[in-house]
C-alpha cells in the first residue's frame, strides 16, 4: 500500500474498496491496459475488505476454498477445504503485491461524498484525504461492510463492554465473563463455540432458529497441495468439479421444492446427534423451509447450545439495563459483556448515501430502501458508475468471487470500449425491464416462498439481494458491455432532464 497520502487531482478510474471486488477490478483493468490510470482507496489501513474487518474467533469462509479465490490467481496452498479468515486475508494481501497494485492503493481514505458533474462528464469525489475527479467510479464496498446494531432502550445504562462481531474487541478477555450473544446467524455459529470454552456463561438470544448442516471441512494434505502446485490443471479440474456440484445442488434447492425435505432431514439428523434434550431440539427446529434463510454450516453450534454453561433464550432482546439484557417476555439476564451478532445492512449500504447522480439525489434516495440496478452493476441516473456486489447478485450456494469476476469483466469492457469524451447512462427502460424479470424469477424461489422473514427481502417486500438462478447465466449476461442498453453521450452534450424514478414495484 502506498505511503503517499496525497491524492492525485484526477484519475481515470477510481475504485472504492480494497476487498475482493476492488482488487479484482484494478488488476483486470491493468491486465487489459498496463497503462490504465486506476486508483483504489479504502477507509481501512490495509487491503482485505470484510476479511480484514472480521477477526472474531473462529471466523472462516462457508464457501469451499476451491472456489474462494480469483480464477486468474489460483491458490493451491489452502490449509483446509473451508479457509480461515487469516488465510483469506493473507491471500488478498499477497495478491495485491503480486498483481502490482500496492502503489495504486491509498488506505485510510474514506469517501465522504461523490457527485456526478454532467458538464465535465466526471465524478467529483470528496474523501477524508482530499478531493479527486474520476471519469469512472467503481463502488466495491461490499454488502457486508456496515454492521447493524439495534438501538435498544437502556443502551446507555449498560455499564459493561459491548461490541459487534465485525469489530471484535480482542483487548477484552472473555475468560470468566458472563456473555450475551444477540443473534444466531453465520458469525454467531462460528464464534459462540469458541468463546464458550472460556466464558463463565454464555446466553444466546435467538429470534428465529436456523437450519444448520454439517460443514465438510478437512485439512489438505501436503501431498494434495504439492500436486496442485505442480499440476495446475488438476487444481482447475477440482475447482470445476466443486463449482458444478454446488451449482447443480444450489439450483435445485432454490427452485425444486421436492429436494428441500431431503436436506431438512439431514439437518434434523444433525440436530438429534448433537442435542439430547427434546425440548431444546424443538426450540432449535425452524418452522420455515430450509434455504429460505441462509443455511448455516457448523459441526459444533448445536452441541455448544447443549452445554450446561450456555443458555438459549428464544426471545428477542428488547432492552438493556445496568445489570444485563431484558428479553421480550420481560425477563432480565445478568451479563457483563454483550456481543452483537446482528449482521449488516445489505439493502442500505453506506456508499449509497454518499453518491449523488444527475438529478442531485443520492443513490439511497433514489432506491428508497429497495436497491435495484441493471445487471446488478449500473443504475439509471448515475453515469459511469459501477456497483460490485450490487443488488440481486448475492448467492445461496456459490462463491461471490465468481459473480464479482463477471461484473468486473463487464465493467472493464465498458471502460476500454467507450470512446474519448463518451460516458454512459443505462436507460430507465433497460433497468426496469431487467429488474422486472429478476423479480418474476424470484417469486417461486425458496427465498421468496419459503415462509420466513430474511435480510434478503427489503423494507418494501422486494427481494433485492439474491440472484435467482444459475451463476453461469449471470456470467453469460455480462460477457460484454451492451451499449444498446445505454444512452451514450459526449461531454458537453445537453443532458435530458432527469426525473428520479419511483422505487421498483415488488
Amino acid at each position: 500500500m502506498t505511503e503517499n497520502t496525497v491524492l492525485p487531482g484526477s484519475v481515470d478510474t477510481l475504485v472504492v474498496g480494497a476487498g475482493f471486488g476492488g482488487l479484482g477490478m484494478a488488476s483486470r483493468l491493468l491486465a487489459a491496459d498496463p497503462d490504465a490510470d486506476v486508483l483504489v482507496v479504502d477507509k481501512a489501513d490495509g487491503v482485505g475488505g470484510t476479511w480484514r474487518a472480521n477477526t472474531y474467533p473462529g471466523c472462516a469462509c462457508d464457501v469451499p476454498t476451491s472456489l474462494y479465490s480469483y480464477s486468474f490467481a489460483p491458490h493451491p496452498g489452502w490449509s483446509h477445504t473451508f479457509a480461515r479468515q487469516p488465510e483469506i486475508l493473507d491471500y488478498l494481501e499477497r495478491f495485491a503485491t503480486t498483481a502490482g497494485l500496492r502503489d495504486r492503493i491509498v488506505g485510510g481514505c474514506e469517501v465522504l461524498g461523490a457527485a456526478w458533474d454532467s458538464v465535465a462528464g466526471r465524478w467529483q469525489v470528496t474523501t477524508s484525504l482530499g478531493d479527486v475527479s474520476a471519469r469512472f467510479l467503481v463502488a466495491a464496498t461490499g454488502a457486508l461492510s456496515a454492521p447493524s446494531v439495534p438501538d435498544l432502550p437502556g443502551t446507555a445504562d449498560f455499564p459493561g463492554v459491548s461490541f459487534h462481531s465485525a469489530t471484535w474487541r480482542h483487548d477484552h478477555d472473555l475468560t470468566g465473563k458472563r456473555v450475551a450473544v444477540i443473534g444466531t446467524g453465520a458469525s454467531a455459529v462460528q464464534f459462540v463455540p469458541e468463546i464458550a470454552e472460556r466464558a463463565a456463561h454464555v446466553t444466546v438470544f435467538q429470534r428465529t432458529p436456523a437450519w444448520v448442516i454439517p460443514r465438510p471441512d478437512r485439512a489438505f494434505s501436503a501431498t494434495e497441495k504439492a500436486l496442485y502446485r505442480r499440476v495446475p490443471l488438476l487444481h482447475r479440474m477440482v475447482r470445476g468439479t466443486v463449482y458444478t456440484f454446488r451449482e447443480f445442488l444450489g439450483g435445485l434447492m432454490a427452485h425444486a421444492t421436492a429436494l428441500l425435505p431431503v436436506v431438512e432431514k439431514v439437518s434434523k439428523a444433525h440436530l438429534r446427534r448433537q442435542v439430547r434434550d427434546p425440548e431444546l431440539r424443538r426450540r432449535l427446529t425452524p418452522d420455515f423451509r430450509i434455504g429460505c434463510k441462509r443455511i448455516l454450516l457448523s459441526n459444533d453450534w448445536w452441541r455448544t447450545l447443549d452445554r450446561p454453561d450456555v443458555t438459549l433464550v428464544d426471545e428477542r432482546a428488547s432492552a438493556l439495563t445496568a445489570s444485563g439484557v431484558v428479553d421480550a417476555t420481560g425477563t432480565e439476564h445478568a451479563v457483563d459483556t454483550i456481543v452483537w451478532a446482528t449482521g449488516f445492512t445489505p439493502t442500505e449500504p453506506p456508499i449509497a448515501h454518499a453518491l449523488r447522480g444527475e438529478s442531485g439525489s443520492t443513490l439511497a434516495e433514489q432506491w428508497a430502501g429497495s436497491p435495484a440496478a441493471y445487471k446488478g452493476t449500473t443504475v439509471h441516473g448515475f453515469p459511469n458508475l459501477f456497483l460490485l456486489f450490487g443488488p440481486n447478485t448475492n448467492l445461496g450456494h456459490g462463491s461471490i468471487v465468481y459473480m464479482l469476476e463477471s461484473q468486473i469483466a463487464y465493467a472493464v469492457n465498458a471502460v476500454t470500449t467507450l470512446g474519448d469524451g463518451e460516458y454512459f447512462d443505462v436507460t430507465r427502460d433497460a433497468e426496469a425491464g431487467y429488474n422486472d424479470a429478476i423479480q418474476r424469477s424470484l417469486r417461486t424461489t425458496v427465498w421468496n416462498a419459503g415462509g420466513c422473514s430474511s435480510w434478503y427481502v427489503d423494507a418494501t417486500g422486494r427481494n433485492s439481494v439474491q440472484w435467482p438462478t444459475f451463476t453461469f447465466v449471470f456470467r453469460r449476461a455480462l460477457r460484454r458491455f451492451d451499449r444498446d442498453a445505454y444512452a451514450i453521450r459526449r461531454v458537453g452534450e445537453r443532458v435530458p432532464e432527469t426525473v428520479v424514478p419511483e422505487a421498483p414495484a415488488g
